[in-house]
């Protein structure tokens, strides 16, 4: 299996790992990246003969159209603005296309290669890291073991092992990403309708096992791609929430309100800033924290099975860094998803030309067995709705 992977950063670096230690028939990796010292730095790390190396513009369609027309399989992680070009260029060249997502309006456009992706017979497969991505392929599959689902609750959360001030949070991935989760609409189905709620709402809190004991979970955008539109008129009540450390949606909430993610400059003595900008500057000099990291998932659908019994379904992940390979959490659950879906479509395990929703095509049940042998701690379990949600509960 052939393998083009774009972008070396540090999901790049889980997804490379994965496929060249993970997937199986993995003959040919070549990694592109327009930082030549990144490039140099993983591939000897890697240090594998089947890893080849090409330094350029990911928007060069002479550059990366030729390395796409030889693999079988491209993976986009780099920054998700270019994914609806690389989509349409990967069509082009006959190789099927993986992303990490994280903007509807990038998704929709890659949407649109549907009719084209079918006719040269290649997937695009957009949003296919942690969430967007696993937290919907698991939501998905709880919800179709079920005759008639009631309810269906993602909340996912990166968080640092251990917290300190200012906000309890280290960043784990683009801060630019984190920004938009923050502010943009939040996707939801309420009593069988699709609708959007402010993200910062609807303020929840969690318990989960020691030593992580009450945290809090909020609404946030994007978390959950196309699982509304694919699970509308099946689940009457969906919706994703973020988890964090008690208080950080306070403190962010603050920030926004006072209009430090607006994007329009302000004038100041010596020219313009975007408050964004500064922002995003500040957070990624402040945040950008050593130490081990950790990722929580619990997906969780209420509902009744064959014989009318009400019943909840429910997965929880609790992810830790990977101390021996230097592998955060987040990278792991972020990287390692899309490299098993790689896989699968490369062996043809998936067939599925066209563009896809990830939830739809991706079985849910493999994709647990591949965690797991993993490594990854992921716990599936059945239990009466009325009590405590199996270690980790709402409150």
């Amino acid at each position: 299996m052939k393998y083009l992977l774009l972008g070396a950063g540090l999901q790049g670096t889980a997804i490379a790992f994965d496929l060249l230690n993970q997937a199986d028939g993995t003959t040919d990796l070549t990694i592109f990246d327009a930082n030549a010292e990144a490039l140099a730095a993983l591939s000897a790390r890697l240090d594998d003969p089947r890893v080849q190396t090409t330094c350029g513009d990911v928007r060069d369609a002479a550059v990366v159209g030729p390395l796409l027309a030889a693999a079988d399989v491209a993976i986009s992680a780099v920054n998700y603005w270019f994914n609806a070009d690389l989509a349409g260029l990967a069509v082009e060249n006959r190789a099927h296309f993986l992303d990490l997502g994280g903007n509807n309006d990038i998704v929709a456009r890659e949407f649109e290669l549907d009719a084209a992706a079918r006719e040269k017979g290649v997937s695009v497969v957009p949003d296919c890291g942690l969430a967007p991505g696993l937290a919907g392929i698991l939501g998905y599959y709880l919800v179709d073991g079920m005759a008639r689902p009631e309810s269906l609750k993602l909340r996912v959360g990166g968080l640092p092992a251990a917290p300190r001030p200012p906000m309890n949070y280290k960043i784990v991935f683009s801060v630019q990403g984190l920004i938009n989760e923050y502010i943009e609409p939040a996707v939801v189905i309420r009593d069988g309708k699709l609708q959007t709620v402010p993200s910062l709402s609807e303020l929840e809190t969690l318990t989960f096992p020691a030593p992580f004991g009450e945290l809090e979970a909020f609404q946030t955008s994007g978390g959950t791609s196309t699982l509304p539109r694919t699970l509308l008129g099946r689940v009457p009540q969906l919706d994703y929430k973020t988890i964090r450390y008690k208080g950080h949606c306070a403190q962010f909430r603050l920030l926004h309100e006072l209009g430090l993610t607006d994007r329009k400059p302000l004038e100041f003595a010596g020219g313009q800033v975007s408050p964004r900008e500064m922002l995003a500057r500040v957070m990624d000099r402040t945040l950008t924290v050593p130490g081990a990291d950790v990722v929580l998932v619990l997906c969780t659908a209420e509902g009744y099975d064959e014989s009318g019994t009400a019943v909840r379904r429910s997965i929880l992940i609790i992810d830790h860094h990977d101390a021996v390979n230097d592998i955060s959490a987040m990278m792991r659950m972020t990287g390692y998803p899309v490299a098993i879906i790689a896989a699968m479509l490369a062996s043809g395990e998936i067939d599925a030309p066209g563009a896809q929703c990830q939830e739809a095509v991706v079985p849910g049940r493999r994709m647990i067995a591949e965690l797991q042998r993993r490594g990854v701690e992921l716990a599936e379990f059945t239990s009466d709705p009325g009590e405590p949600d199996g270690g980790a509960a709402g409150a």
